[in-house]
């Protein structure tokens, strides 16, 4: 709808509505459940809609944060961290996760979380969500403007080292993304998607 019809805006400028449209165009977006711990143990857990996955091998995946967060300071600190899948049974939890507290706060008793030692990274993994990462990091980049600006944003990539997967979500050797039901960030205040079963259509690629 590239016309005169189309609602046009510059973002330098403001787009002019009562709530940016910009993250409810781009989504919905998976969720960066990150847990890290700070270099004296301290447990953080917080939740980042900016999220996803960049190469297959090895598994690279990212979260950005906007401004220098604990996580991203921990992560820079110990060079690990560990991505959990938010679901929708842990939506609420989730959602308590990103309380904005002191580094002091364990977010994972805020959450009413059990956290779990991760096999390979000295990070915690979320027990009760059916999907862990652990990740060690491999660049944390500060964004820039393209005009060289720098913006107080910083992407934190890491390379997935270990997985852990609840066994019911895998069905003759497939992982079911649906039986999951995940959830992703859909902009706007506070909007959510379910990922459901009955959600889901095949196309294969052209050969």
């Amino acid at each position: 709808m590239a016309d005169a019809a189309a609602y046009y805006y510059e973002p330098a400028a403001g787009h002019g509505l009562r709530h940016d449209p910009f993250n409810a165009i781009v989504g919905p977006r998976p969720i960066g459940w990150i847990a890290t711990r700070s270099p004296d143990g301290a447990r953080n857990l917080a939740p980042y809609s900016f999220f996803n996955a960049f190469n297959y091998v090895p598994p690279i995946i990212g979260f950005s944060t906007i401004g220098w967060k604990d996580t991203v300071a921990n992560a820079q600190a110990t060079g690990v961290f560990v991505w959990n899948l938010a679901t929708r049974a842990l939506a609420d939890a989730m959602n308590a996760s990103c309380a904005p507290v002191g580094p002091e706060v364990d977010e994972f008793a805020l959450s009413g979380l059990t956290p779990v030692p991760g096999r390979r990274v000295a990070a915690d993994l979320v027990l009760e969500s059916p999907v862990n990462f652990e990740c060690r990091v491999t660049q944390i980049l500060r964004l820039t403007t393209a005009a060289g600006a720098e913006v107080d944003t910083w992407l934190t990539l890491g390379e997935v080292v270990a997985v852990h997967i609840d066994p019911t979500l895998i069905e003759e050797g497939v992982y079911n993304t649906g039986k999951a039901r995940p959830i992703l960030r859909a902009g706007r205040m506070g909007d959510y998607v379910e990922v459901r079963p009955d959600a889901f259509f095949e196309m294969r690629r052209p050969l």
